[in-house]
């Protein structure tokens, strides 16, 4: 069967992340139906499609879609979650606290993008070797940047945006998307659900990138300890850079997984499997998706659909439905390895002249 698009039940959670006191419902017409308050209420309940010319022939591979998310990645869920959570404890105000928060460049997005809608000041620190567009995309959305040395990859972000804290004297608050429960809480609640629901609970594998480890140890909360289901749960880290499986950080390619360090909310209990995936591979993937499956996607969502392929062809799989997690939208790669040979081919291309 062809996957469903999941119910508006999983959304329940995310449209509590707006108080109603801030929806400021008075001020919209009551007769228009279907419009967000604000872009928050567009967050999750993204969409997810077969794979049909990347994948060998038999295998059952699903792209769950997180790239239709508002600020177009995976990263819109961790930040409305650890952000809402901060609100309702109190921890920070807008208009007053200043958030700071290190990243390898989505979370940045999706919480400058929170924070441009919420009124906050917000200033990300980020290894210097993110792509151009992630800094042009924080500064469009009125961020503060400050980069860091890259072969000091996430933790010299970490370690800068500590300092900054430190000179706001109280008025900062790191929101900690690598050790905040609320990012495997979200997870939890929304994406699981959302997958189990596209596959009517036939869900055999389930493959997913580690950057903070929230979305695959959430998911794997859900299939595991909510609905008792033996799925097979995969995460994947760069091969480079074999952090998750005991080795040591080297610099690679495979932007938003492989931060160098192992999260604190990653549940290493709940995964059956760490695959490791060299960044050429990914890349290579990556462009096969946008040419054969019309599927603009960035460096980490190839990485991830290589390793659903590997986990389609073991034995123990034959027949199971895989869902591969696709995190973000390929638009935000366009200076990176990824497409860098395209964007000089764009740049001479001939002008047909009468």
């Amino acid at each position: 069967p062809k996957p469903a698009r999941s119910t508006p039940a999983a959304m329940l959670h995310l449209r509590r992340l707006v108080p109603p006191a801030r929806r400021l419902l008075s001020t919209h017409a009551a007769s228009v139906t279907g419009v967000a308050q604000d872009i928050t209420e567009l967050i999750g309940n993204t969409p997810a499609i077969w794979l049909n010319k990347v994948v060998p022939p038999g295998a059952k591979i699903i792209a769950k879609l997180e790239l239709h998310n508002p600020s177009s990645s995976v990263k819109d869920r961790l930040a409305a979650a650890i952000l809402q959570d901060a609100e309702e404890r109190g921890e920070v105000v807008p208009g007053e606290t200043v958030l700071v928060e290190p990243t390898s460049g989505n979370t940045g997005v999706a919480l400058a993008t929170l924070a441009a809608a919420k009124g906050y000041r917000c200033i990300l620190t980020m290894p210097e070797s993110m792509s151009l567009e992630r800094r042009v995309m924080l500064l469009a959305l009125g961020a503060e940047v400050v980069l860091t040395p890259k072969e000091k990859a996430v933790q010299g972000a970490l370690d800068c945006a500590n300092k900054i804290l430190e000179g706001l004297e109280g008025k900062g608050k790191m929101l900690n998307q690598f050790a905040n429960a609320a990012n495997v809480k979200m997870h939890r609640e929304t994406t699981g659900p959302e997958i189990w629901g596209h596959t009517g609970g036939d869900v055999g594998v389930f493959v997913s990138g580690v950057g903070t480890g929230g979305t695959v140890t959430g998911c794997a909360e859900f299939f595991k300890l909510d609905k008792k289901a033996p799925v097979r749960v995969v995460a994947v880290e760069p091969e480079e850079s074999p952090v998750l499986s005991g080795g040591t950080h080297s610099p690679h390619k495979i932007q938003g997984i492989g931060a160098g360090l192992v999260p604190p909310v990653y549940d290493a209990s709940l995964i059956d499997h760490v695959e490791q995936v060299n960044s050429d591979d990914a890349i290579d993937m990556a462009r096969r998706l946008a040419k054969e499956e019309g599927l603009c996607v960035g460096i980490s969502s190839g990485a991830a659909v290589v390793a659903a392929i590997r986990e389609s062809q073991l034995e123990q799989n034959e027949g199971k439905v895989i869902v591969a997690l696709i995190p973000s939208y390929g638009e935000r790669y366009l200076s990176t390895p990824l497409f860098e040979s395209l964007v000089e081919e764009a740049k001479n291309l001939p002008t047909m002249r009468d």
